[in-house]
């Protein structure tokens, strides 16, 4: 842990080397840049959340001496080198010129001209140890704020002008500050670490960026990164608590919600198979009806076969007694009616035995042939 935080602070001492001091990040001497990095590494932790020379309370004197170097160096060059992704601007007599000079190899005036390497990509500033009280009273401390920020060429010379080179530590470092203060003091802790802590960046970089287009415009704030604050042990054990509470509320919910679920799943296949069934049914009693009506209708037919053959043997039987009938009709005459009455007559007369020879065959005949006389009298 020691080997990473150590390990940390050299990057942020190389990085603000390379944003702060870029001549000597620029410089080809190592002494220089050794030099300036054991000044950073020899300050305390910055009781503002930056990292400055200035800034250090107990400044030495080779650190002097080594400015009074750098200046004098300053001051005598006439030839010096302007990085990619930086602009030079230079002062004389103290009054900063309206020149602005583009990467690449440069001159000036030796003891007149001084000049700066100004920054003009993006670049980031990290913002550390910022207390801050909440509504309700309680101190928590933000380790560290990150804005990328970048200076549009075309304004330098005016944020020089009105703010310096250190224009960052207006608009950035304190403003930050400022910010962070206020927000904190509006919301309570739980909104704060909680419940709008997603909200903090987007705040942040409208705060910074409605100031700066107002009275910096050539300062684009691009984002801001916050970490989560430090709180007490004693709240952060009860946030603990009350996040452990709120997880087994969320757990107990989702089971609620698995056992609804199955309970649905479990009544629409009970719904499914009912209608599964149900459309079973209705088929075989479909069938059943269909079945019925097949025998019904052959039942119909046979009844109609059996109806139509009665009333034609009834009209067979009809039409055989009307024939009959005209026939006996034509057969009763007056010559028959006299014969059957001189039968009657003389059958009882006759004896016994004589029905048997030839009286009787002779009477048959005689009736015979009276049956085949027309009523006219002639013989058929």
């Amino acid at each position: 842990m020691e080997q990473e935080q150590e390990q940390e602070q050299e990057q942020e001492r190389d990085q603000h080397l390379r944003w702060k001091h870029p001549r000597i990040s620029a410089s080809g001497d190592p002494t220089l840049r050794r030099f300036v990095r054991k000044q950073l590494k020899e300050q305390p932790p910055p009781s503002q959340g930056k990292i400055s020379l200035r800034s250090s309370p107990c400044f030495s004197s080779s650190y002097v001496a080594f400015q009074s170097f750098l200046t004098l160096s300053n001051n005598l060059t006439i030839l010096h080198q302007v990085p990619e992704g930086h602009v030079g601007v230079y002062w004389r007599g103290g009054a900063l010129l309206n020149t602005i000079t583009e990467p690449g190899f440069r001159l000036k005036m030796p003891l007149i001209t001084q000049f700066e390497l100004i920054q003009v990509t993006l670049q980031t500033d990290q913002v550390r140890d910022i207390p801050c009280g909440t509504k309700g009273g309680v101190m928590i401390n933000f380790e560290k704020i990150q804005v990328v920020t970048r200076l549009h060429k075309d304004y330098v010379y005016e944020t020089l002008l009105n703010y310096g080179v250190q224009y960052d530590n207006t608009w950035i470092y304190d403003k930050i500050h400022h910010e962070i203060n206020r927000f904190c003091s509006a919301h309570s802790l739980q909104q704060v670490y909680i419940d709008m802590f997603d909200q903090i960046d987007e705040k942040m970089k409208d705060a910074l960026q409605g100031d700066c287009a107002r009275y910096a415009p050539g300062i684009e704030i691009i984002s801001v990164r916050v970490t989560k604050p430090t709180i007490p042990e004693s709240i952060m054990h009860k946030f603990e608590q009350l996040e452990q509470e709120r997880i087994n509320v969320l757990i107990s919910i989702e089971k609620q919600k698995v056992a609804e679920k199955e309970a649905e799943t479990r009544k629409k296949i009970a719904i499914i198979e009912a209608e599964k069934n149900a459309h079973v049914n209705k088929i075989l009693m479909q069938e059943k009806l269909t079945e019925k009506d097949i025998g019904r209708m052959q039942e119909e037919i046979e009844f109609q076969t059996y109806l139509a053959r009665e009333k034609s043997l009834a009209d067979a039987n009809f039409y055989r007694l009307m024939k009959e009938a005209e026939a006996n009709k034509w057969k009763h005459t007056d010559r028959l009616m006299l014969m059957v009455e001189v039968v009657k007559l003389v059958v009882p007369l006759l004896p016994p035995f004589d029905l048997e020879t030839k009286v009787l065959e002779r009477l048959v005949r005689t009736i015979y042939c009276l049956f085949k006389i027309c009523p006219t009298g002639k013989q058929v």
